[in-house]
């Protein structure tokens, strides 16, 4: 897919956390960014440089023709767990414009202090973020009244992981009304480092903050009557979405996807699917399924796939055709007419 290209903010001089990846090497992160050029744009155009898929769907978008728009993170990776090698550290400090999200990947964080790049632009800036704490669903808890829990209100993720992922939770491009304040960001910041197209990189932003309207607008007529509102899904992944269309996320997993749900988790998560007569349990396209297909097995529920868009599987799919099978999977899972 083609994406849009995008510009950023200098540097804002927040702190940027110390996460598990660092900036370690390993031999995967050393090979190809997934198909992407190796070296900064020679042909005249901005080279900008997005940390995972959705960023770089905003930068492509609103930069068209005059920007060249890579992803740190390659296509089918799971970008919470993200690691740069040197070379790719050296093309970060290159670029004229990084756009990333602080407190997400902590690679990326280290990476921007250690070798900052001319313009960077830190999407937690201009986009209003969720506190972690609010995706704490409602049933937490309520099977086992009275007894204590691991995790408090992060089941099945570590204090450590917690801490990785800061005070807020990252999903924001989950729900379409967040990314317009991105692509307008992004436009300002390639006007300013590229003034002779600003009129294109207007024009780009208004036609891709309108698709994020319009998708906007399906969601809520679509989801606006549904016999259930509990979306059951495999990772805190879709707080935001819940927020928006007045839905409840009951998640196996934190916020991190590899957390690791206890046995008593798993038994409330079942609990609330009999007593909400929830049909589908949710998982990803980039996590393995397997407990997702236990539990749902265990109360006699369906599996579906919901993806959290954080990266493609495959390249025949892009954003907005991706979100447009999840809401059909919602619509179905939550019985909404």
């Amino acid at each position: 897919m083609d994406l849009p290209r995008t510009s950023a903010h200098p540097a804002h001089g927040r702190a940027v956390r110390r996460g598990r990846t660092g900036l370690a090497l390993t031999a995967a992160a050393a090979l190809v960014l997934g198909g992407c050029a190796s070296t900064p744009a020679d042909d005249g155009r901005l080279s900008v440089l997005a940390s995972f898929y959705p960023l770089q769907v905003v930068a492509a978008g609103v930069g068209g023709d005059r920007v060249s728009v890579d992803s740190l993170t390659p296509p089918g990776a799971e970008p919470h767990d993200l690691e740069l090698s040197p070379a790719q550290v050296a093309r970060l400090g290159a670029a004229d414009l990084v756009v990333y999200l602080g407190e997400f990947q902590a690679a990326v964080d280290d990476a921007v202090q250690a070798s900052p790049p001319e313009r960077a632009l830190d999407a937690a800036d201009v986009v209003e973020l969720l506190d972690a704490s609010a995706q704490e669903d409602a049933h937490a808890g309520d099977a086992h009244e009275g007894e204590a829990h691991e995790g408090d209100e992060h089941e099945g993720e570590t204090a450590e992981e917690h801490a990785e992922h800061g005070e807020h939770d990252p999903h924001f491009w989950l729900d379409p009304s967040r990314m317009p304040a991105l692509v307008e960001a992004v436009a300002d910041e390639l006007s300013d480092l590229d003034p002779e197209g600003a009129d294109e990189y207007a024009a780009n932003a208004a036609a891709l903050s309108e698709r994020f309207t319009e998708l906007d607008a399906a969601y809520e007529t679509g989801l606006a009557t549904c016999s259930s509102r509990v979306l059951v899904t495999s990772h805190a992944a879709f707080g935001y979405l819940a927020d928006r269309y007045d839905l409840e996320q009951v998640a196996v997993a934190g916020i991190d996807p590899e957390g690791e749900p206890s046995p008593a988790r798993l038994a409330e998560i079942g609990e609330v699917i009999r007593s909400e007569g929830v049909t589908t349990v949710f998982f990803e396209t980039l996590v393995s399924p397997k407990v997702a297909e236990a539990l749902a097995a265990d109360v006699g529920a369906t599996t579906a796939v919901l993806d959290p868009l954080e990266g493609l599987a495959d390249d025949s799919q892009d954003y907005f055709s991706i979100a447009g099978s999840n809401l059909d999977a919602l619509k179905v899972a939550l019985s909404c007419s």
